[in-house]
């Protein structure tokens, strides 16, 4: 066994041995697991796919006379200013709210607010220093006097500008169809009628949380690269199910574990946080997520040797509007990355939400920068839950008992 104490020594010292995470299942078939766990103590994983769960905290810094802002649009975008005098939470996929901000600045009617514009585009700017204006609305208090506020901010202009993003890295995710006769348009992108198209989203065997199923090596604290900056893992994910049906090799056959992530988006690049839209659907943010696992045993070696045929999602048929929707069965990763499946007898086209050239760039990103010893590893403060279960609302209208 290693600790991560030993590996951060290596780091300082510039000798650690960093693969890819790719790198280390080409290496596996060469070299077997003993072999490539006395070789290698970090493994680089990454991932660069829409996390819409996502957002960005600021504060702006008291005015003079002071405001209590309750309700703020940046860039025409609704923020949420239900926290303190001057702290506002921006969500990736807020949409420009036309009818409370009926005034708009000069800078907002040159840029030209479109309904595919949302929260995810104003981050992007910020994060790539350019100007956007703001607008705020206040109660009036005693100590916070002041009823309105216009401005342009930069992300130089504001004190704190951090990622918070409640949901990101699902551990697995769906493949989506449609069995309809009618063309729709989703979270996963346009799907057209009778099975003309699939669509997933995990990069698959590349993923951060496929290659540490069980959550072993990484925790709350845990070190990351996040969005071309330094992140942590904050806590459990929203909607984090580890308790998903899993194969003999402990990865999930469906959406399983989440993370929550929190990073300084003034080191971040644009280049790694992305503003997208989603035909007819809505605003998301396109995010760049590292994850590095410290090479502790020769089980984190069997666990990252996984292959993407040896992984698998269900196939939804997203034509039935209900929370369980049919499936067409389990299809591997490997498949998917051919670019044809087979439903029911039938050829579909099939391409990824998530850009696995990019999500390889991350993990390479990752590499240099440890091999570089700028980037150290953390111990986890405690283990993400193991236990959650996934809860749905069905109880529309029943008896709910308060015992």
């Amino acid at each position: 066994m290693r600790t991560i104490s030993e590996i951060n020594d290596k780091i300082c010292q510039k000798k650690a041995i960093v693969w890819t995470v790719e790198e280390l299942k080409v290496r596996v078939q060469d070299i077997g697991v003993s072999q490539a766990f006395k070789e290698v103590d970090v493994i680089c994983t990454g991932t660069f796919e829409p996390m819409e769960s996502s957002g960005a905290m600021l504060n702006l810094g008291h005015t003079d006379p002071p405001i209590k802002i309750r309700q703020c649009w940046i860039d025409g975008i609704p923020a949420y200013a239900g926290f303190g005098a001057v702290d506002l939470y921006l969500g990736a996929t807020a949409t420009v709210d036309y009818g409370a901000n009926d005034k708009m600045s000069d800078l907002e009617n040159r840029q030209g607010n479109r309904p595919e514009r949302g929260g995810g585009h104003v981050i992007e700017d910020l994060i790539a220093g350019k100007p956007v204006p703001l607008r705020a609305l206040g109660q009036v208090t005693d100590c916070y006097p002041r009823a309105s506020f216009e401005t342009t901010i930069t992300r130089k202009t504001i004190n704190q500008f951090y990622l918070y993003n409640p949901r990101n890295l699902y551990q697995n995710f769906i493949v989506g169809v449609n069995g309809g006769d009618r063309p729709l348009y989703t979270y996963l992108g346009p799907l057209q009628p009778r099975l003309g198209n699939a669509v997933y989203s995990n990069p698959g065997a590349i993923a951060p949380l496929f290659n540490d199923p069980d959550l072993e090596v990484i925790g709350i604290g845990t070190r990351i690269f996040l969005g071309g900056g330094i992140g942590y893992i904050a806590w459990e994910g929203t909607q984090h199910f580890p308790l998903q049906k899993r194969l003999p090799n402990r990865t999930p056959i469906g959406p399983a574990a989440t993370l929550a992530l929190i990073g300084d988006a003034k080191q971040m690049s644009p280049r790694w946080v992305r503003g997208c839209y989603f035909l007819n659907y809505g605003p998301s943010l396109m995010l760049g997520v590292g994850v590095p696992l410290p090479v502790l045993t020769e089980k984190v070696i069997e666990h990252c040797a996984i292959r993407d045929e040896e992984i698998v999602a269900p196939v939804v048929d997203f034509a039935i509007p209900r929370r369980v929707r049919p499936t067409f069965g389990l299809v591997s990763y490997g498949q998917l990355k051919s670019g044809r499946m087979t439903i029911e007898g039938k050829t579909v086209r099939v391409a990824p939400l998530a850009s696995l050239a990019r999500s390889r760039e991350v993990a390479q990103e990752l590499k240099k920068w440890i091999e570089a010893g700028e980037f150290m590893l953390t111990e986890p403060v405690s283990s993400l839950p193991s236990d959650r279960s996934f809860m749905p609302q069905d109880l529309w209208g029943s008896q709910i008992s308060l015992e």
